[in-house]
C-alpha cells in the first residue's frame, strides 16, 4: 500500500469541501464529520468554495480515522522544532512521506501521510478540539507549501501589508518587529491595510510575483482572500538609526530563502523553492531597512520602496 493508492471509504457521515487559496484549489474530506470537521478552522470560512468545476486542484487532504501501513521502508529524517511544537519526519523508499505533528506540550496532533509531491495527504487527527485545530491547521500548512513550491508558489513566513494596488512583505528574525513595522505603516501612511501578519502567499503567474492572503496568520487574526501584485520585500533588522539599503541579488536570496517553507533534503522540492526565490528577486526590489520601531522609520521604508 502507498498513499496514492489508498482508496478513501465514503459513508453517510463523510463530507468534504473546497478551498480557494492563492487561486489553487485545495480538496479537504472528512470521513466522519461528527468526529472531525471543517468547523474546526474558523479560518478557512472566508477560502470555502462550491466553484471546483474544471478546478487548478492543489492539493487533496483526506481526514480518515486510521492511517493505512505504508508497505516500503523508510527513514527518519530528523525532529524539526516549529516553535510552537515539534514535527518528526520520516521519508519512505517510494518518496511517501510521514510527518508526525506535535503541539508545544509534546501532545500528537496530527499525523500526515503524502505522496512524493504533496498532491494526495491522509491525516489521522488526535486529542481534543483544541490539539485537532492545531494539527489539521499544520498539515494544511505544510502540504500547501511543498504542493505549491512546484508551481512557482512560496509560503512565505512575513508580515505584509495592502496598498494601493501593491503588496509589500516584511520579513525579519522572530522577536526583530515584523508585525510592529506594518503596525507603523497602517498607522502613519494613508490607504495601507493588513494583508497578512504570518505567512503570506508569493504566487509567480506569467512572470509576475502575487502576492496572497492565506488562513495562515498567526496570531494575528487576518485571513484575508485577496490577490495583489508584489511591490518588494524588505527585510527588518534593529538599528539605532533609520536607514534603507537595496540588496544585491546574492544577499536578496540569503535574505529570503530562510523565511520560505523548505525540505532541504528533498532535491525537487527544495530546487524548486530555490528558483522560485530566484524568480522573485528577478523582478522585484528587496531591501533591508534597519530601524528603529518609530515612524519616522515607515515613512523612510515608504519613500523608498514605493519609488
Amino acid at each position: 500500500m502507498d498513499v496514492e493508492n489508498y482508496k478513501i471509504q465514503r459513508g453517510n457521515n463523510s463530507t468534504e469541501y473546497f478551498l480557494n487559496i492563492a487561486d489553487f484549489i485545495i480538496k479537504i474530506f472528512f470521513e466522519d464529520k461528527n468526529i472531525s470537521n471543517i468547523d474546526l478552522l474558523s479560518s478557512l470560512d472566508i477560502f470555502r468554495t462550491d466553484d471546483n468545476k474544471n478546478c487548478n486542484l492543489l492539493f487533496d487532504l483526506s481526514v480518515i480515522e486510521l492511517l493505512p501501513d505504508i508497505s516500503f521502508s523508510y527513514k527518519h529524517i530528523g525532529t524539526f522544532d516549529t516553535g510552537n511544537g515539534d514535527t518528526i519526519i520520516y521519508a519512505y523508499t517510494n518518496g511517501d512521506y510521514k510527518f508526525v505533528i506535535k503541539d508545544i506540550d509534546g501532545n500528537i496532533s496530527c499525523e500526515l501521510l503524502t505522496n512524493a509531491i504533496f498532491s494526495k495527504c491522509l491525516c489521522r487527527l488526535n486529542g481534543d478540539v483544541k490539539i485537532k485545530r492545531f494539527g489539521l491547521n499544520n498539515a494544511l500548512m505544510m502540504a500547501f507549501a511543498f504542493a505549491g513550491s512546484l508551481k512557482e508558489t512560496l509560503l512565505i513566513h512575513a508580515s505584509s501589508i495592502h496598498k494601493d494596488g501593491y503588496g509589500y512583505a516584511f520579513i525579519a528574525k522572530s522577536g526583530t518587529g515584523k508585525s510592529t513595522h506594518t503596525g507603523l505603516w497602517i498607522k502613519n501612511i494613508s490607504h495601507c491595510d493588513l494583508l497578512n501578519d504570518d505567512n503570506p502567499i508569493i504566487r509567480i503567474i506569467d512572470n509576475v510575483p502575487y502576492l496572497y492572503g492565506s488562513p495562515w496568520s498567526g496570531k494575528t487574526p487576518c485571513y484575508r482572500n485577496i490577490k495583489t501584485k508584489l511591490g518588494a520585500i524588505t527585510r527588518i533588522e534593529r538599528a539605532e538609526t533609520n536607514y534603507i539599503k537595496k540588496l544585491k541579488p546574492t544577499d536578496a536570496f540569503a535574505s529570503i530563502l530562510p523565511c520560505c517553507s523548505t525540505m532541504k533534503w528533498d532535491n525537487k522540492i527544495y530546487n524548486a523553492i530555490c528558483n522560485n526565490v530566484i524568480k522573485v528577486i528577478e523582478k522585484v526590489n528587496i531591501y533591508t531597512l534597519h530601524c528603529l520601531p518609530d515612524k519616522n522609520a515607515a515613512i523612510i521604508c515608504h519613500n523608498q520602496i514605493l519609488k
